[in-house]
């Protein structure tokens, strides 16, 4: 009995996506009643890239077409105060399960949530792909659950995060699975953190996540925010395990001009230190992390007269990494936004030149130019 009330009960909410007025289905939210909903949105992110002496020969340009996000959003309320997510991601070709949260949010204050989700990190990390100011904002060493899987997948991992604003100060504090490879024979736990004051205007994001830009729309903005994670044997083989940290400042400025003319600064400062041994260094199996230091500055400037549809962005980033072996990379980028409507729907011309990567050891030394396009409903 009870699933085939299930059964009629999906029969009828599909019926009404199906039959729903634009009017009732704008914004993609579905109001069903007595404080219940369910949002459905999607994301997608493609771009053209040639990368030079890259192409199987190894003396002439790579060029290739990727679809570098393909995201499902869904979304929904119980009543006030009991919500949920449920996202999807195109993972190496096939689709896969980005985020499921189960969500309590009672006031501002104070809110948990619990299932797989960010890990409190820094700015760039909390943006995700979409919400970035430049395309290539990955180029310093990332937290262990954006390292490819063995402690999370795009920032992602399955845990519990506390976060909430009070006045002008934002925190988000979460225990995550992290690293539970086998050189975490005691199966510890990873500690995350961020903490963000708001110095002029309050951003306005979801939860604890972060943009880049808001394209003047929320006045002038300057934040500060401080991120740190930390992880007993959470790099390293078996039986030559290393324990982790990692911690990391950034700020973000906006300011409006006059004729909406708008600049934006962003500027991040990371340390990490897994002290791992040279043995662990050269093994394959190992779980590596990045050992060292690490900043980046990216200066923009959103121009106030519309051209077409949209307003330009031109934008320019800098970026460098240097291990505690005193081993250095760095990566500039030039490139410049079409904003049509600021972050659903964008598009990007860049150029960039260097070697640094989102490991923080270098990678080619190459020249690269990328066209891409983004767009959110």
């Amino acid at each position: 009995m009870l699933n085939r009330k299930l059964q009629h009960k999906s029969g009828l909410l599909f019926g009404g996506i199906m039959l729903v007025s634009s009017a009732a289905f704008a914004g993609g939210t579905i109001d069903l009643g007595n404080d219940k909903s369910i949002s459905i949105g999607m994301g997608l992110r493609t771009a053209f890239t040639a990368v030079s002496d890259a192409a199987p020969g190894g003396n002439a340009y790579a060029k290739n077409f990727a679809l570098q996000n393909a995201r499902v959003y869904i979304s929904g309320k119980l009543n006030k105060e009991y919500k949920f997510t449920f996202n999807t991601e195109e993972i190496f070709g096939n689709y896969g399960v980005l985020e499921a949260i189960v969500q309590y949010e009672p006031s501002k204050a104070f809110n948990v949530w619990m299932g797989r989700m960010l890990t409190p990190a820094d700015r760039i990390e909390m943006n995700g792909p979409f919400y970035g100011l430049s395309w290539n904002q990955y180029t310093v060493p990332l937290y262990p659950s954006d390292q490819g899987g063995a402690a999370g997948f795009y920032g992602r991992d399955d845990g519990i995060t506390v976060w909430g604003t009070v006045n002008k100060f934002q925190y988000a504090v979460g225990v995550f699975d992290g690293y539970n490879g086998p050189a975490n024979a005691n199966d510890n736990l990873l500690y995350a953190g961020r903490f963000a004051f708001n110095f002029l205007n309050m951003e306005d994001n979801p939860a604890y996540y972060t943009s880049s830009t808001y394209f003047g729309g929320l006045g002038d903005v300057l934040t500060v925010a401080l991120s740190v994670q930390q992880q007993s044997t959470g790099a390293g083989i078996s039986g030559d395990a290393a324990d982790y940290v990692g911690a990391a400042v950034d700020v973000l400025f906006e300011k409006v001009l006059g004729g909406g003319n708008v600049v934006t600064l962003e500027g991040e400062y990371k340390k990490m230190n897994t002290n791992l041994s040279a043995a662990a260094l050269a093994n394959p199996a190992s779980f590596n992390l990045f050992d060292g230091s690490s900043y980046f500055a990216t200066a923009a400037f959103l121009m106030g007269k519309s051209m077409g549809k949209g307003k330009f962005q031109p934008y320019v980033r800098y970026t460098n990494n240097e291990t505690s072996a005193n081993v250095s990379s760095s990566l500039a980028e030039l490139g410049v936004n079409y904003i049509i409507s600021g972050h659903n729907l964008k598009f990007n011309l860049n150029a960039t030149s260097g070697d640094a990567n989102l490991t923080g050891s270098p990678g080619a030394d190459a020249t690269s130019v990328s066209l891409g396009m983004q767009q959110q409903f």
